[in-house]
């Protein structure tokens, strides 16, 4: 009886599956993501993280001069650049203007949504650098001023969370598959390149930016699939017919 039930019900679970792809994925990315996190600071409390961390900065480094950064001059500035997107400065900017946008459409849910998912993800950026309390690598390594603590990298889970929102929007409005691949995949490739300009400049350790990815990409999807979830539930009410009078 067991089996039969398990077998009409995987068929009807995998063809929901392929109808909420959108949701699935998001609910894939919320679950490897937290695990990903928890991962990664059970390691790095334990201390067991400051080996590789170290030598993967050390690699970015001239032999036998930590403060001299591995590669051509340029690339010490765009490496500036580059981090800069994911200050709060910048990002504030860039959701200020995402929601007037928004606004303008009267895309009210949306940019809701991403007020929502920003702020929030600084909240528990702020929250967590308190609790763990790690500090920078050594002034000698870094290349751009920083404060306050060291996990998980701000940047790298703020920049994940507000490009990885409007990423997720744009692809929404898009009505080309290809056009939906590129604004994800646009919204990936800056995040992940804000993160590694953040261990090349020598404010952060990997394990940092290893962490604020996956807290980013789940805090993000979490907030996608609730406003998701939302907004299906409305759009069920609105379905039903309504009640005849007697």
């Amino acid at each position: 009886m067991t089996i039969r039930l398990i077998r009409i019900g995987f068929p009807g679970l995998l063809s929901a599956a392929r109808r909420e792809l959108g949701a699935t994925s998001a609910l894939l990315v919320v679950a490897l993501g937290g695990w990903g996190f928890l991962s990664i600071a059970d390691e790095v409390a334990e201390g067991e993280t400051r080996a590789l961390d170290l030598s993967v900065l050390k690699a970015l480094r001239v032999d036998g001069q930590p403060h001299e950064l591995v590669g051509p001059g340029w690339l010490h500035i765009a490496a500036a650049d580059i981090t800069a997107l994911g200050s709060v400065t910048v990002l504030g900017l860039i959701i200020l203007l995402a929601f007037a946008l928004l606004a303008s459409l009267r895309r009210w849910s949306e940019g809701l949504l991403l007020l929502a998912g920003a702020g929030g993800g600084l909240a528990i950026s702020q929250t967590l650098k308190l609790i763990f309390g790690r500090e920078r690598p050594d002034l000698v390594y870094r290349a751009v001023e920083a404060v306050n603590a060291s996990f998980p990298s701000g940047h790298a889970m703020l920049s994940a969370v507000v490009f990885l929102t409007l990423g997720v929007l744009a692809a929404r409005f898009a009505d080309r598959r290809r056009v939906k691949v590129l604004a994800v995949g646009a919204a990936v490739l800056v995040s992940l390149l804000v993160g590694l300009s953040r261990v090349y400049l020598g404010v952060h350790w990997a394990s940092d930016v290893l962490a604020g990815w996956c807290m980013g990409a789940a805090w993000a999807m979490a907030c996608w699939l609730a406003a998701f979830f939302v907004q299906r539930r409305f759009e069920l009410r609105a379905s039903r017919p309504a009640p005849s009078a007697a």
